[in-house]
């Protein structure tokens, strides 16, 4: 939605660029290395998988690679002639990282290797690949905009940061240091370029304003439009923050008020209120007048004077600040419902470290608070502070209404959603919720969440593909489904509930076949891990015998296990019932094979007790003569003894 049309911009605009121009940084790095927001004494660490993993990391170089081709930024062509051969621990340091992709210090110290070489080349790769993996670390979104435009390559250093917008558009660092590069790089001599800023600071409103801690990015476009000469616009984006709950809310307030007092009326108010604003305030002076003067003689019709603007401007500036003050009054009381769970969060940007229970509480608390807004409050019950009184809290949502105070609704849940994807972005349960939230609306945007978690965030989380899988499956998409759990198994190599998944997905799609064939190849594959290989035995046996009727084949699947896995009881046990479940009529020595076949393996001789009972009672049973019942007997007699 943001950003669809900037990268046309960019190129529009790219012959006002000035290259190479020196642009100081107006805002701090927010770069990953840097101390990090006070921890509780307990850590909760974000979920970790629960199988074993095969060594190998081609699943790891093609989840990055797709996401790479997401954030679209190929290296200069021949960039590495012009740079010469990579620095001599480059390599070794990239293969550390990709070896280990989930060992972030591997990542700095690849970047921090690069950047210290000055090689363009290197501190291009490592970029772009540490990016792809972790695309919401924005400090370092900014750190490749400036290595690009101190090269001398201005289009470029604005491409990586529309990259970084659309994997990041919350990012108000971000928002302001692309703002603060066209304004270093265009030529605002041309009225084009008004345009252009204008235009990007709206997307970046648009985008991220609606966040609690958007104030220095309203500021920047309120203070632009002034430098620009334009003070109804500049009273234009005062009128649009103070209907925003933010943190410096009251600072916007006062600011607004100065203002409007620093110019005349007709210099800030648009044509229609200021029109509007006149003609009350002419009405209310000569009210006023007119009951000074009660008792004079009246003047002839005509001889009236009507109040000059000068003589009004008082009263209008009085009319002007009374409006603006109620909805500065219910713009407070939002902000106060809200100013607790800001606080809560301590945390708000992305880091891989993990989050202390208290604020994933505090996260859940304050989505939970903000989904009952959508139902008038009654949805769901969240523990609130005690200032926020039910009798307070309805009649400020009345007056935030008549405010036009942005306060509750859809739009606000997903910038919160977002907010908390940021921070939380390596824990299930948030994205599993915004999922829940967003499927009853589209499913394409449930479908999209699923994606950037699985492809970027958790693409090492099992669960979270296994949940995509059933999304879905459960919506009909049976080819989306199947890729998603092709991929996963891809990537994850080894883990049995996908493979089982698999399975399941075509049988419950009626494809028996290919049902048969992935536990088959699942049988061939585990041969080296006995365990395993009997565990998808018994799966593709009982496949066999309870939907594809064919006993005859799930009893051949069975002793090859054994063949590999005499030990195995869980083998043996399935086997025997197996036979047990056939028509005793046809062939009822298989029973007794079984039993017998059992007793002679390793097994524990409690094991072994278990299943000559079983046998002696299916004898009594079944048996076809006392003299068989009695050879079941002794033999059942000699395990016990």
């Amino acid at each position: 939605m943001y950003l669809s049309h900037r990268s046309d911009v960019i190129l529009s605009f790219s012959n006002m660029a000035a290259e190479g121009s020196d642009l100081e940084d107006l805002s701090s790095n927010g770069l990953m290395e840097g101390p990090s927001a006070p921890e509780a004494t307990e850590a909760v660490q974000p979920p970790t998988e629960m199988e074993e993993v095969s060594e190998g990391n081609g699943g790891e170089e093609a989840s990055e690679a797709a996401a790479a081709t997401a954030y679209n930024m190929p290296l200069v062509e021949n960039e590495e002639e012009e740079d010469g051969e990579l620095p001599a621990d480059f390599d070794r340091l990239w293969k550390l990282a990709h070896d280990n992709p989930q060992d972030f210090s591997s990542w700095t110290d690849l970047l921090q290797y690069s950047e210290q070489e000055s090689h363009m080349t290197a501190s291009r790769r490592a970029l772009v690949a540490f990016l792809a993996r972790y695309p919401l670390c924005y400090g370092y979104w900014k750190k490749f905009a400036d290595l690009e435009r101190r090269a001398g390559y201005t289009n470029k250093a604005q491409e990586v940061c529309v990259q970084g917008l659309k994997a990041i558009p919350l990012s108000v660092d971000l928002w302001i240091h692309y703002i603060n590069l066209l304004l270093g790089t265009l030529n605002m001599n041309l009225p084009e370029s008004s345009h252009c800023i204008r235009s990007a600071f709206e997307e970046a409103v648009a985008a991220a304003g609606l966040d609690f801690h958007s104030d220095r990015l309203w500021e920047l476009y309120i203070e632009w439009e002034k430098e620009q000469g334009d003070m109804k616009a500049a009273t234009g984006v005062y009128d649009r923050i103070l209907r925003v709950p933010t943190q410096l809310y009251s600072s916007h307030y006062e600011k607004f008020k100065t203002h409007l007092n620093a110019h005349a009326p007709k210099d800030v108010l648009s044509a229609e209120e200021y029109e509007g604003l006149l003609e009350e305030s002419k009405q209310i002076h000569k009210t006023e007048k007119a009951e000074l003067a009660e008792g004079e003689d009246e003047l002839p019709p005509g001889e009236e004077k009507e109040p000059t603007e000068e003589e009004v401007i008082p009263k209008m500036r009085e009319l002007l600040l009374a409006r603006r003050e109620k909805v500065y009054q219910d713009l407070e009381g939002e902000v106060r419902k809200r100013w607790n769970f800001e606080e809560a969060i301590k945390r708000p940007y992305f880091h891989v470290k993990p989050l202390d229970r208290t604020q994933l509480k505090a996260w859940h608390s304050y989505l939970d608070w903000e989904l009952t807004q959508l139902g008038g409050g009654d949805e769901k019950e969240v523990e609130t502070e005690p200032d926020t009184m039910e009798g307070q809290e309805e009649e400020q949502k009345e007056g935030s209404k008549r405010s036009g105070i942005i306060a509750g609704g859809d739009r606000r849940v997903r910038i919160l959603f977002e907010r908390c994807l940021i921070a939380c972005a390596l824990y299930e349960e948030f994205w599993t919720k915004y999922v829940q939230y967003l499927e009853p609306q589209s499913l394409y945007e449930a479908r999209g969440v699923f994606r950037r978690a699985c492809e970027i965030h958790l693409a090492h989380k099992h669960t979270m593909h296994l949940q995509w899988a059933t999304f879905e499956e459960r919506h009909g998409d049976l080819t989306e489904a199947r890729r998603v759990l092709e991929s996963l198994e891809t990537s994850i190599p080894g883990l049995a509930m996908v493979r089982l998944r698999r399975a399941g997905l075509e049988r419950r799609a009626g494809r028996l076949d290919e049902s048969e064939a992935l536990l088959r190849d699942a049988v061939v594959q585990a041969k080296e891990t006995p365990h395993l290989h009997a565990f998808y035995s018994i799966k593709l046996a009982r496949l066999l015998l309870k939907l594809c009727k064919n006993p005859s084949k799930a009893r051949g699947v069975l002793q090859e296990a054994l063949e590999i896995s005499p030990d195995n009881g869980k083998l043996h046990l399935n086997l025997l019932e197996l036979e047990v479940s056939g028509d005793p009529r046809g062939s009822p020595e298989g029973v007794q094979q079984c039993v017998t076949r059992a007793l002679a393996a390793p097994l524990s001789p409690r094991t072994k007790i278990l299943f000559s009972q079983r046998g002696l009672q299916y004898a009594e049973d079944y048996g076809t003569s006392v003299q068989s019942v009695l050879t079941v007997y002794e033999e059942h007699h000699f395990t016990m003894f």
